[in-house]
């Protein structure tokens, strides 16, 4: 008894500090196009080994290599470079608007803008996504009406959600955009909820939900895996890996330990750890998984890898826990960056056309921005009182409709 060690807690701390030179040698990755691409309806047991790999399609040139490289056409990927690029421009000259006291709060989605994009153009109109604050690709990729944006960022008077969210939380069901949850533990269970209905109903679409690396230490998380599992729910589950929740890093959710797919394993799911700035890595791996969900092999458990370029919310200030120059040292690069290369490399754009469609985006976020300022930005134009008191209940009760009737509405 006397020569054992004294026990000790672990505290996980990330490889470098502020002042520190950016570490990332401890995330696993792999070259791209050495991940195999087994058969979408393989047995579970039969892929046990995919969550400790890295699908990447994309390699250091620009080139679309290996076996799940996807035959997309131009159109679709300059779709989703446009996308990509409206995000990037839109959050830039939002996050601008808060510090000019124009809203109250702002998220940015800057590094991670291939995940919402590809996730859109590769899913079925009916399918439902359940997403977290930096998915505004997907709207953008689906031609959502940026002024819309804007008036719910203002929360002005002609804010579609007339007030009954915060700003970035938007709510958009026509275009396959579930409500926006603060709390984003429940994504995943609400997903699960919604593609049990669609199989309960043997209707054929699914939903894709996603959480941050922070919140798989979450119950909820683990709750939603094991419904999923055991029902067989038609889901991708997604586990967004941006290396930061906040100011903790991925070690405190258990990043350090083993992958985040790895825990479909302990669910007889299977997972897929996915290059999460490779648009076509991305595009491939949600066809995988949504082609298996559709043929009743039910759930997977994506993680996508990617690194949180910007601060956690317009009240955060990364430099505070993580070096200053982190974000140009990680090893996947920049997503708009990588999927423009391809595209050069291919033939289908070139720098000029590049520049022009980066000036035409701009414009569009200019002029939608200008429109949304008109009608009123923060607390110089507000929904009607009269919202609070309709789209609660199907039938409002005596006392809803007093108070009503007191506030003159």
């Amino acid at each position: 008894m006397k020569n054992r060690p004294e026990l000790s807690l672990h505290i996980p701390e990330p490889a470098s500090r502020p002042g520190g030179e950016p570490d990332f040698t401890a995330l696993p990755l792999q070259d791209a196009g050495e991940q195999r691409c087994p058969d979408t309806l393989a047995p579970e047991s039969e892929l046990r080994d995919m969550p400790y790999g890295l699908v990447r399609v994309l390699d250091d040139e620009g080139k679309a290599v290996g076996p799940w490289a996807p035959d997309l056409p131009a159109d679709h990927l300059l779709k989703g470079l446009e996308a990509m690029v409206l995000t990037r421009i839109f959050d830039d000259r939002l996050f601008r608007a808060n510090r000019q006291g124009k809203t109250s709060f702002y998220m940015k989605s800057s590094g991670e803008e291939a995940i919402g994009a590809a996730h859109s153009l590769c899913l079925g109109e009916r399918d439902m996504c359940f997403p977290t604050y930096r998915l505004l690709s997907w709207l953008m990729a689906r031609d959502y009406p940026i002024v819309a944006l804007c008036n719910q960022i203002f929360s002005n008077a002609k804010d579609p959600l007339e007030g009954r969210q915060m700003p970035v939380l938007y709510s958009a069901r026509e275009y396959g955009f579930y409500s926006i949850s603060g709390n984003l533990g429940s994504r995943l269970g609400h997903a699960v909820g919604w593609a049990m209905a669609s199989a309960y109903r043997h209707d054929d679409s699914i939903a894709i939900g996603y959480v941050g690396e922070g919140t798989t230490a979450e119950g909820n998380v683990h709750e939603a895996l094991t419904f999923a599992a055991v029902y067989r729910a038609p889901v991708i589950l997604c586990v967004t890996n941006n290396q930061w929740a906040i100011s903790s890093y991925s070690g405190i959710a258990g990043g350090d330990r083993t992958t985040f797919a790895a825990k479909a394993l302990a669910y007889g799911l299977p997972g897929l750890r996915v290059d999460g700035n490779d648009f076509l890595a991305i595009h491939a791996a949600t066809k995988w998984a949504r082609e298996r969900a559709l043929g009743n092999k039910g759930a997977t458990l994506i993680e996508l890898v990617t690194y949180r370029q910007a601060a956690h919310s317009s009240s955060d200030d990364p430099t505070r826990y993580r070096p200053k120059d982190e974000a140009e040292a990680f090893p996947l690069g920049d997503p708009i960056d990588r999927l423009k290369q391809h595209l050069i490399v291919r033939g289908d754009l070139t720098e000029d056309a590049y520049e022009a469609l980066h000036s035409d985006c701009e414009k569009r976020v200019r002029e939608a921005l200008r429109e949304a300022e008109a009608i009123g930005t923060l607390g110089q134009s507000k929904p009607s009182v009269k919202a609070m008191f309709e789209q609660v209940f199907k039938e409002p009760d005596w006392r809803l409709i007093e108070q009503r009737r007191e506030a003159g509405y």
